[in-house]
């Protein structure tokens, strides 16, 4: 199989202020992002010829999305060659997929991706938000396609229906709340590290297990933080960023694969969900194997997913994530996987997707700060970003190498 995103290479990032409640407008926000990534690459504002968003303008409840193609473009006065957005992707990395593909077929040199959030302001205005996932807006008359058929049972949320997963796995596998407590207390522990994060406060065991309770057996620190922030990546030609401002990370390996139901609920495998074909075809497109990762952020939109992702990409057997971070030291910065390393979305705050490239960026650039895993060699080389979950999955193999 020919792996044509090794045309593309990463050549620079962006970060709005990311916060609960900023009040700030979100197109403001989403070009903050847009600009200081621009910048990182050592480019101008000229030289992009390619935008790529999820999900774009439109989709979900109030907050879902903080600006389109169409809003990014006008405001900064782009020159496109080729652009797109959209919510039919696979998870939120598929605009960057996508984008790896558009300058491999040479649409493109360097596109500027991006996603914006500002939930946590459009709920404190009531104006509803995190309505994305489910797929129906904030105020919707009627329910329709999925929901119509998860409501009557009062399955409301994301956290239900990845609930039921969960529990369908410590039902198959044994998996325990206490080891479902390391996702959460790891990413905590790397939260007070990093300066963006929204919950930097220290949680313990106890504290984990004494919250309340929100869907069996997912409690308050299972679910991710609602919140406001831009993230951009300036994926570029290979060819072409040979003399960049910063070394260009190699984009080694995508995977996009979605074989199974797209369902939430009807799935064939309820321990596992789509991104187990994501997974499967990221490994059969690089020689690289799991063990050569040495830093892995992986999505973390509900603790469990994170456990998924886990045996989906082969770091552990299929029913033994929960094994695999008991105590937690194998997960930590210092261990044998370094997992979520910015406090991920539990504790980070909720960047959808984009903050797990992001953040496996900034490792491989050697830029995290307190929080920078070092090798014995020292800066991590192979990477792995991943996001989405349910009837979603994309994830991306990135080297420095």
């Amino acid at each position: 199989m020919s792996n044509n995103e090794r045309a593309a290479v990463i050549t620079g990032t962006g970060m709005s202020q990311v916060g609960r409640r900023l009040m700030r407008d979100p197109l403001e926000l989403t070009l903050d992002a847009c600009i200081a990534a621009v910048e990182d690459a050592g480019l101008r504002k000229e030289d992009i010829d390619g935008l790529a968003t999820y999900p774009g303008a439109g989709v979900g409840g109030a907050g879902f999305t903080g600006a389109g193609v169409v809003e990014v473009q006008d405001a900064l006065r782009l020159n496109l060659n080729w652009f797109s957005g959209g919510p039919e992707a696979s998870g939120q990395l598929g605009s960057v997929i996508d984008a790896c593909a558009a300058v491999a077929a040479g649409y493109a040199n360097h596109v500027l991706c991006f996603r914006s959030v500002w939930e946590a302001t459009a709920a404190a205005k009531g104006k509803g938000g995190m309505g994305g996932a489910g797929g129906g807006g904030a105020g919707s008359p009627k329910a329709s396609g999925f929901l119509e058929w998860t409501l009557p049972f009062r399955a409301y949320s994301p956290a239900n229906w990845m609930a039921m997963m969960a529990q369908r796995h410590f039902h198959e596998y044994g998996t325990t709340r206490e080891q479902l407590a390391m996702i959460a207390i790891n990413a905590r522990k790397n939260a007070a590290k990093t300066p963006y994060a929204v919950y930097k406060d220290p949680m313990s065991l106890d504290d984990y297990m004494n919250v309340r309770m929100i869907s069996s057996p997912f409690s308050l620190y299972d679910c991710d933080v609602p919140c406001d922030g831009g993230t951009a990546i300036i994926v570029s030609r290979k060819e072409i960023a040979k003399d960049m401002k910063k070394k260009p990370i190699q984009v080694e390996a995508i995977g996009s694969a979605i074989h199974g139901r797209p369902s939430w609920d009807q799935f064939d495998d309820m321990t596992t969900m789509a991104l187990r074909d994501a997974a499967a075809m990221l490994w059969k497109r690089t020689d690289y194997k799991p063990k050569d990762v040495e830093v892995a952020e992986l999505y973390d939109g509900f603790s469990f997913l994170t456990l998924a992702w886990l045996e989906a990409l082969g770091f552990c057997g299929k029913g033994e994530s929960g094994p695999y971070v008991e105590g937690g030291a194998r997960i930590a910065p210092d261990g044998e996987l370094p997992l979520n390393t910015n406090g991920g979305q539990l504790s980070g705050g909720r960047l959808h997707g984009y903050g797990f490239l992001h953040e496996a960026c900034v490792q491989l650039w050697g830029e995290g700060g307190e929080r920078q895993v070092k090798k014995k060699h020292g800066d991590p080389k192979v990477a792995l970003a991943a996001a989405g979950g349910g009837p979603l999955g994309g994830c991306m193999l990135l080297s420095s190498e």
